[in-house]
């Protein structure tokens, strides 16, 4: 008993010392303020000191100081948290590119942890889980009451083991229950596609790590001579604050891309266009629910600054900007320090970016008759109107009869493709109609 008292003199004294080399920085603190802060300070010493002493289990000291570091964080709001030395390596693994779990982004809404989006062709998303999901049990414990951090450490562990996720879905009876098996998750941020048919180029974003301003202008390389652009962040979740204001630098010349401020000077900070367009073709970008951060500074900037068109749904509503402060070689902790602004100086916290043209997900309607019967099916029709020059070159239109595929599904997206998806097919549609106009204004 000794010892531990000894050992909080000296663990207070510290603190109290600590706070007076501070405080005496603070020119501006009246007295008053730092006797409260001294107080407040040996307040919460003697809580630690009394948790030691008389808590039903034995804890050590780095225990209950790591939990309060945990529960102080918590209370903060819903995105900052403590990172212990799993968590913080991580964090980092994601953000490089690779990581093992399940292929899931969560965050907090009303309390509960939410699915913000799965990754594409990940575990998570090839059993089915979806935007807007409300995870309610891991395994076999309960997500009332847990962090975000206890819930991504649930679910991460070694490739080729099981976990069963319970979740509560809009638009049914009952809790759902998936039964997922973990995979190393190899994220490829960004791939690209031609429109088949059309000079439209396809450019899909995951997610924001580091590789996507980079693997983004490659794409644009390969494709130089295009009339459209596809910018597809559905069910992207974020990530790289910088990765989302060098894509957006890519696509404009000039204006202030996004803002954040907050509450130290040193956070408050404009980010401009520097780099110049890529390509100046008529643009639309694709976002739903799994929208977020990254994802809303993008398609809300492109939207300010009238170089998109935006497609979709309402996107997820997370207007504020964390970073990452290391507190030893291990540990860290991640804490909010500022909200964003788009251009228009509004903020998307909690409202989300709304869409330039609402359209909900699904596939196209479309009744047509398969026993119908066209002037291509006629066994005398005019064959010879098939035949066209281009280029110097005979080329035969293929009829229904000998039509085969002429690139892989990786190389394109077909028109079978288009009309299982809704709102891709409409940013098509939308870039044609851009076009026409545009090219009316010019004759």
């Amino acid at each position: 008993m000794k010892n531990i008292k000894l050992f909080f003199l000296g663990f207070i004294t510290t603190i109290l010392t600590t706070s007076f080399m501070s405080t005496s920085l603070l020119a501006k603190d009246d007295n008053k303020t730092n006797e409260s802060r001294l107080e407040s300070l040996a307040k919460f010493s003697k809580a630690l000191g009394i948790i030691e002493q008389y808590y039903v289990d034995d804890l050590m000291i780095n225990e209950i100081v790591k939990k309060s570091i945990e529960g102080l964080l918590t209370n903060l709001d819903a995105h900052s948290a403590y990172l212990d030395e799993k968590s913080f390596k991580d964090f980092k693994a994601q953000t490089e590119g690779e990581f093992g779990g399940l292929g899931i982004t969560i965050g907090m809404r009303d309390g509960a942890v939410t699915v913000i989006a799965p990754i594409e062709d990940t575990p998570a998303d090839k059993a089915g889980l979806k935007s807007g999901d409300i995870i309610l049990k891991i395994d076999d414990k309960s997500t009332i009451g847990m962090t975000l951090d206890e819930a991504v450490s649930l679910m991460r562990g070694e490739p080729k083991t099981k976990t069963i996720i319970t979740v509560v879905r809009k638009g049914e009876n009952k809790p759902l229950t998936f039964d997922i098996t973990r995979d190393i998750i190899k994220v490829d941020s960004v791939y690209s596609r031609m429109i088949e048919g059309e000079d439209i180029l396809y450019v899909r974003v995951t997610n924001f790590d580091k590789n996507v301003a980079e693997k983004t202008q490659e794409a644009f390389k390969k494709h130089k001579d295009i009339k459209g652009i596809i910018l597809d962040i559905r069910n992207n979740p974020g990530g790289l604050l910088g990765q989302a204001v060098e894509l957006t630098d890519l696509f404009i010349n000039e204006g202030v891309i996004v803002s954040q401020k907050g509450r130290n000077p040193k956070d408050n900070q404009e980010y401009k266009a520097t780099k110049g367009v890529i390509s100046d073709a008529s643009m639309v970008v694709l976002v739903n629910g799994g929208s977020a951060s990254a994802s809303e500074i993008v398609s809300g900037a492109l939207q300010d600054l009238k170089r998109a068109i935006v497609v979709g749904e309402n996107t997820f509503g997370k207007g504020s900007v964390q970073q990452i402060i290391p507190i030893s070689d291990t540990e860290a902790i991640r804490m909010t320090i500022a909200r964003y602004y788009l251009p228009s100086g509004r903020t998307i916290q909690a409202l989300g970016v709304t869409p330039d043209i609402t359209v909900y997900s699904g596939e196209v309607p479309h009744n047509e008759n398969e026993f119908s019967v066209k002037e291509i099916d006629l066994k005398k029709h005019l064959e010879g109107e098939l035949v066209k020059v281009a280029n110097n070159e005979t080329v035969k239109i293929q009829t229904n009869a000998n039509a085969t595929k002429q690139s892989t599904k990786k190389e394109t997206i077909s028109r079978e493709d288009l009309f299982k998806d809704l709102q891709l097919k409409s940013a098509v549609d939308i870039i044609k109609v851009l076009n026409i106009t545009a090219g009316q204004q010019k004759e």
